[in-house]
């Protein structure tokens, strides 16, 4: 008679090691060169539109690279995805180091932008095969707190190391040292779902001769498959709400992104240096990262729209303000004080656009939704920052922060519209 082996405790260490380090790594190093692209596209002879242009890219190669990252994750591995996308991360951020003019810093910047997609879906997919489902959920939000941890950490690296250099682009180092320890993180411990290291991955087959094997299709690469899978059907099942809800999400990401961007130009444009700007945003995303769990909080007590429409008037009021203060002399002080506001609005916000996802998505078979419902998000990230430098090539800065509050008030109207339409109302 034979007995069944029990099953081994979950080591949790061995996922915060595997799993939240690299996490870490590569949003501190996201975090230390978002602010900087566009005031590196200026300091090689971009006007501020172009900067704007160049700092977008990021964010349109992430909306490119949504589109083969499930396929990506699902035929090579979680942990295989994820060093290949530091790898073509360090090639890209490479490219932006030794760029000799706007241009060649956009081709860095977006291939950073499309390993960033692959990444960000590989990590997900590995913690969804790697945490029991008991916890899943505080892990998950948990990976959410490391990302703006990074956010939060990285600006304050970028702005030492500008001073320290006195050039913007070494700040793209940071983001290269990052890439290779969560990389060789990756290589070194073992994964806690299959217990193996390097880039080899478990059979995913089973015979009489071999025994028992790894299931066919590991969760989390199973997921993301889903997720990818028919994309653009997906959006054609469930266009009535994508079309409605899912424009006051694009909306969304669409205010948050064009905050990434026009901070940063703005910082140039009032005649602040390289390292004061990063410390500047270093600051305010301290606020943003202060306030990821109490979002949470306000959201499972008051309903989603308690979150929601405070985030997006908040964003927008803030967008007028710096509209307004642009020809006056303490233009300066408005602007720090914006950008603390800017990342208090937001922060009310966090998890905001994952949330209405899983509250909107069939319960029978969520993955497709989530993914058009990640794609919406991410198509207004990358809108945003190309509108931004549209308007200001053909008009100033100023009025392409003033177009960015009319579009909050916008989405805030579409949400207050459709947000009590389509969730319950222990939701709303």
């Amino acid at each position: 008679m034979t007995t069944t082996p029990e099953p081994s405790p979950f080591d949790f260490r061995a996922v915060l090691l595997s799993g939240f380090l690299p996490a870490a790594l590569f949003a501190i190093g996201e975090g230390a060169i978002i602010p900087i692209i566009p005031i590196a596209a200026n300091s090689l002879g971009a006007s501020l539109a172009i900067a704007g242009f160049v700092a977008s890219l990021i964010l349109v190669g992430e909306l490119i690279g949504d589109v083969p990252s499930g396929v990506v994750v699902a035929r090579i591995g979680e942990r295989n995805a994820m060093i290949g996308a530091a790898v073509v991360s360090m090639l890209g951020l490479t490219v932006c180091v030794v760029a000799p003019n706007p241009v060649v810093l956009a081709v860095g910047v977006f291939l950073v932008g499309v390993s960033t997609a692959v990444f960000a879906l590989a990590r997900h997919a590995y913690m969804t095969t790697a945490i029991p489902l008991a916890i899943r959920a505080r892990a998950l939000s948990s990976l959410g707190g490391v990302f703006r941890f990074g956010y939060f950490v990285g600006p304050f690296i970028a702005a030492g190391v500008v001073h320290l250099t006195g050039t913007t682009q070494s700040a793209f180092w940071i983001h290269i040292v990052c890439c290779l320890a969560a990389a060789v993180t990756l290589l070194v411990l073992r994964d806690p779902a299959t217990g193996v290291r390097g880039l080899r991955r478990p059979s995913r087959a089973s015979s009489p001769v071999d025994g028992p094997a790894e299931p066919a299709t590991l969760e989390g690469e199973e997921f993301v498959k889903e997720e990818s899978h028919g994309l653009f059907r997906t959006i054609r099942e469930h266009h009535r709400v994508l079309l409605r809800l899912g424009s006051g999400a694009g909306l969304i990401g669409a205010m948050r992104a064009g905050r990434q961007v026009i901070l940063p130009l703005w910082a140039v444009s009032v005649g602040l240096d390289d390292s004061t700007a990063a410390l500047v945003i270093g600051i305010a995303g301290a606020v943003d990262f202060a306030l990821f769990y109490t979002s949470g909080q306000i959201m499972d007590r008051w309903g989603r729209l308690a979150s929601a429409l405070p985030c997006m008037l908040g964003l927008s009021i803030c967008y007028f303000l710096l509209a307004w203060s642009d020809h006056l002399d303490t233009r300066v002080g408005w602007f720090v004080a914006v950008a603390m506001a800017m990342s208090l609005a937001n922060g009310v916000g966090s998890g905001i656009l994952m949330t209405l996802g899983a509250d909107l998505a069939p319960r029978d078979h969520p993955a497709p939704f989530l993914g058009a419902w990640r794609f919406t998000g991410d198509f207004g990230q990358a809108a945003a920052p190309l509108l931004i430098s549209g308007i200001t090539a053909v008009a100033s800065i100023a009025i392409a922060s003033g177009v960015m509050g009319v579009l909050g008030l916008v989405g805030a109207g579409i949400l207050l519209r459709y947000v009590p339409r389509y969730l319950p109302r222990r939701l709303r």
